[in-house]
């Protein structure tokens, strides 16, 4: 495929593995259309945010390590995205305690199986297949939040008030003026070409979208009382 090809593609499959996912979770979809929200849903996914942040940071190192010298190019991208992204955990920290939880708080909270399950599978996936993962997540993670991190946000705006969004809202609006979708897309680009090819990235890109299906699942149970079975 060409380079835009590629993307069109690849759009296209997240696309249609985040409306498969919307199908099984009513509760999700409507979470991420900004029909609904909860406080204590809301509150636990931005906890879950600080520690993907601080965990994704630690993989995206652990992939520049693997570039080592064999593309300089794509480790100085990788190296600029980190560089950029340390530090956001703080600014969701700062939503984080207007509902009630301190920094020293979130640092005792464990992530949930489902964090652990996506953190680890990059490591694994890197071994294998050097930074071509990372990439993919990446940049899925960039797409993603184009098309639903300002619509979450301003329902929670709505839901809670402006103070309880101002940290993430800075994340949405830092990560717009770095054109972090379009650096992403050339980081995985480049890994398409030289790390595994278009196939093996869309793979992975299916795989990403099974497990944030297993974290917003998860997220519901743990946070939203679930209606008791009706006995037969």
């Amino acid at each position: 495929m060409s380079t835009s090809n590629d993307r069109i593609h690849l759009e296209q499959v997240a696309e249609q593995a985040m409306k498969q996912m919307f199908a099984t979770s009513p509760e999700t979809a409507a979470f991420h259309r900004g029909d609904w929200i909860d406080s204590e849903y809301y509150r636990r996914h931005l906890i879950e945010t600080v520690l993907r942040i601080r965990l994704n940071n630690e993989v995206d190192a652990f992939a520049l390590y693997k570039i080592s010298y064999k593309d300089n190019m794509l480790a100085q991208i990788l190296a600029r995205y980190l560089a950029e992204e340390y530090g956001h955990d703080g600014l969701f920290l700062r939503d984080i305690e207007k509902f009630g939880l301190s920094a020293a708080d979130v640092d005792r909270i464990a992530p949930f199986h489902s964090t652990d399950k996506l953190i680890g599978y990059l490591y694994l996936s890197i071994g294998r297949d050097g930074p071509l993962p990372t990439m993919v997540w990446n940049w899925f993670v960039e797409w993603y939040s184009d098309r639903y991190n300002k619509v979450i946000t301003e329902a929670a705006a709505r839901a809670f008030g402006h103070d309880h969004v101002k940290g993430s809202l800075g994340h949405i609006h830092y990560d717009e003026s770095h054109d972090h979708d379009d650096l992403m897309w050339a980081a995985l680009q480049r890994a398409i070409d030289g790390w595994g090819g278009t196939e093996k990235a869309e793979t992975y890109l299916r795989h990403f979208v099974e497990l944030i299906r297993e974290y917003f699942d998860e997220l519901l149970v743990a946070t939203v009382p679930q209606p008791e079975p009706v006995a037969v």
